[in-house]
């Protein structure tokens, strides 16, 4: 519910899929009756899940198979899941239209978005109990970025999942995981108070350069 450019996260996240033309069923899983109320009026429907579900180590994934077997059990099964964040606002409808022809097209069981890492995680340092320094990469120190692995990392953004093949493996980092990449401008992952004022950030950059 936190705003963003004056619309909660969860506004982003339901516009785009309004927007994409896919979503014959928008619904939002929620243990919060705040965020439900408000998704009503935003003509989608709230599914209210369990307590045990809003904390850790509960994930995800696990959200996701509880919505699925509620769902089931109201005689409504389907045969592909479209996961949005509300913390990746800036994903776009054509972005999940993008995804979707991907994942149809390589006849898709799994499909993650994806960003480039900014700074390589090869060249990582860890700090052992002496306050000393060993890279977790050796073969990569003294190296160029250039010269490292191009690495990719989950944004959060889309998970498009064969829902059969979900609910056997229980995880949507299962094999053949599809990649979908997306720029790191579209990639920005609301975790803290600092992302959000980065996005506010890139919001007024944007405007201010129309």
């Amino acid at each position: 519910m936190r705003l963003l450019a004056g619309k909660p996260l969860i506004s982003w996240a339901i516009d785009a899929a309004k927007a994409s033309g896919l979503a014959a069923n928008i619904i939002v899983s929620t243990e919060d009756e705040q965020i439900a109320d408000y998704v009503k009026t935003c003509e989608v429907e709230a599914l209210i899940r369990p307590e045990k579900l809003a904390v850790d180590p509960a994930g995800v994934v696990d959200v996701a198979l509880h919505a699925l077997e509620v769902l089931r059990q109201q005689g409504r099964s389907f045969k592909t899941l479209i996961i949005l964040l509300p913390t990746c606002p800036f994903r776009t409808a054509e972005d999940i239209q993008a995804a979707v022809q991907l994942f149809e097209e390589k006849n898709g069981r799994f499909l993650m978005s994806v960003s480039q890492y900014t700074h390589t995680p090869f060249a990582a340092l860890r700090i052992n109990d002496e306050q000393l320094l060993n890279p977790y990469f050796a073969e990569y120190i003294g190296k160029k970025s250039q010269q490292m692995p191009v690495a990719y990392r989950a944004n959060g953004a889309i998970h498009v999942l064969d829902v059969a093949a979900f609910e056997e493996a229980k995880s949507y980092y299962a094999q053949p995981l599809i990649a979908y990449v997306m720029p790191h401008e579209r990639s920005i992952d609301i975790d803290t108070e600092e992302d959000l004022q980065y996005a506010e950030f890139l919001l007024e950059k944007k405007f201010s350069n129309l």
